[in-house]
């Protein structure tokens, strides 16, 4: 297949998919789909609820349709899969939504057809899951009737600077020839250039340590903290010491969540585990940034008793829903961890985010935020994702919500140290 031929889907139309399908949909003929029509709906209606494409931005995308109707696959003979790849409640890979995406894919699989996946997953997911499923559906040999590629996501949620066409993009494909017509695609629309890997598996390999290295790196900045907090050092401080050297990496401590770095390393450890080999290090950073919620809650509550306030039925204000700062993106929010160790305390919690849409915030995870907040009223206020609102507000418009004695927590280094009661 040449890349002119090329008659392209994106499936999965989220975080991901649909900020690829509109900058495909500027230069050629896209077809996004999608399974949820309510999605598909709004977006012919020119709105995306996640933010992440302006209105604008996808009327600038002439040659992109949207559906919801499976058959129209069939128009198509080149498939970009961008559909989301959590875990399970037990941290295993929940590969569900990629075998589905696959089965669809599957009933419309052509000869001389390309199936490219852009999900997470661990290093042969994509020719020992994935593959099986379109050649049983289909009917089809791999890599005789179609082939496979992998080009890892590297969109980041709410960045307004590094967009999909300006980060560097990792490809590959299931023989040189798809290899190359894969590349060849990409760079119709990433100018920041492609990197070919030699391989499918070294491409999946490439991404998921990506969001690993991140993971342990803030793993270990997290337990500096905990050594820090018990030393009376306040952390950043150090940090900003040590980040006076050229090669300190400037990473921060706090919660770690979102679809990626809280999820991705999972994957490995899945992969390295069913192969005999037990992970240490990757593991014991997971298993200390899934510590911090109650850690927090628990210094808070330390902070309650130095002050006599009473703790139970403390009525408590958290600042942030959010994965991260600036974005409705509710995904793995590490808030949660929060709020659960709250409630084992009795507390009276309010959440505020002006980000988020209350409806999915009860659907995902049965808390529904306060519409706004009263001045006055809180025993403790813990400030748990940085956005621009809470920033600007600065500390006295929050020192205000509480009562006269509180207890005001920093998670994000919005405020000094003299500004907060307690800074992670």
């Amino acid at each position: 297949m040449q890349v002119q031929d090329i008659k392209l889907a994106v499936i999965g139309l989220g975080y991901v998919g649909l900020p690829l399908a509109v900058e495909f949909g500027k230069k050629r003929s896209v077809l996004g789909f999608d399974i949820n029509q309510n999605r598909i709906t709004e977006l012919q209606g020119g709105q995306d609820h996640t933010l992440e494409v302006s209105s604008e931005e996808l009327a600038e995308a002439p040659h992109l349709q949207f559906s919801a109707n499976p058959a129209d696959l069939a128009k198509a003979n080149t498939y970009i899969v961008t559909v989301p790849t959590p875990i399970d409640e037990y941290k295993r890979p929940d590969l569900t939504p990629l075998v589905k995406a696959s089965e669809t894919i599957g009933k419309v699989l052509k000869k001389g057809d390309i199936v490219i996946y852009e999900s997470t997953v661990y290093p042969g997911a994509t020719e020992e899951d994935c593959v099986p499923v379109l050649e049983k559906v289909s009917g089809l040999k791999y890599n005789v009737d179609f082939f496979a590629g992998y080009s890892p996501e590297r969109i980041n949620p709410g960045d307004k600077a590094h967009r999909v066409s300006t980060i560097k993009k990792v490809t590959s494909g299931s023989t040189p020839e798809v290899a190359e017509v894969v590349d060849r695609l990409y760079r119709e629309i990433i100018v920041a250039g492609t990197h070919k890997a030699s391989s499918i598996r070294v491409a999946e390999a490439a991404k998921v340590i990506e969001n690993t290295q991140r993971d342990v790196n803030i793993a270990l900045i997290n337990e500096l903290a905990l050594i820090f907090n018990k030393m009376g050092i306040d952390t950043q401080a150090v940090l900003e010491a040590a980040g006076t050297k050229w090669n300190f990496l400037p990473f921060r401590p706090g919660l770690v969540g979102g679809h990626c770095i809280g999820v991705d390393p999972y994957y490995l450890t899945h992969k390295a585990q069913s192969i005999g080999y037990h992970p240490e290090i990757i593991l014991a950073g997971r298993r200390l940034n899934d510590s911090m919620g109650p850690y927090v809650v628990a210094q808070l509550v330390k902070a309650m008793t130095k002050k006599s306030i009473q703790v139970q039925g403390a009525k408590v204000l958290v600042m942030g829903l959010t994965f991260k700062e600036n974005c409705p993106d509710l995904r793995n929010t590490r808030v949660v961890d929060i709020l659960k160790e709250l409630d084992e305390y009795n507390m009276d919690v309010d959440v505020y985010d002006p980000w988020v849409d209350a409806q999915e915030a009860q659907h995902e995870y049965g808390v529904t935020p306060v519409s706004q907040v009263q001045q006055g009223v809180y025993d403790g206020i813990i400030l748990a994702v940085s956005h621009k609102q809470f920033v600007e507000m600065g500390a006295a418009a929050i020192r205000a919500l509480g009562k006269p004695d509180h207890v005001l927590y920093d998670l994000k280094y919005v405020l000094t140290a003299e500004e907060a009661d307690i800074r992670l």
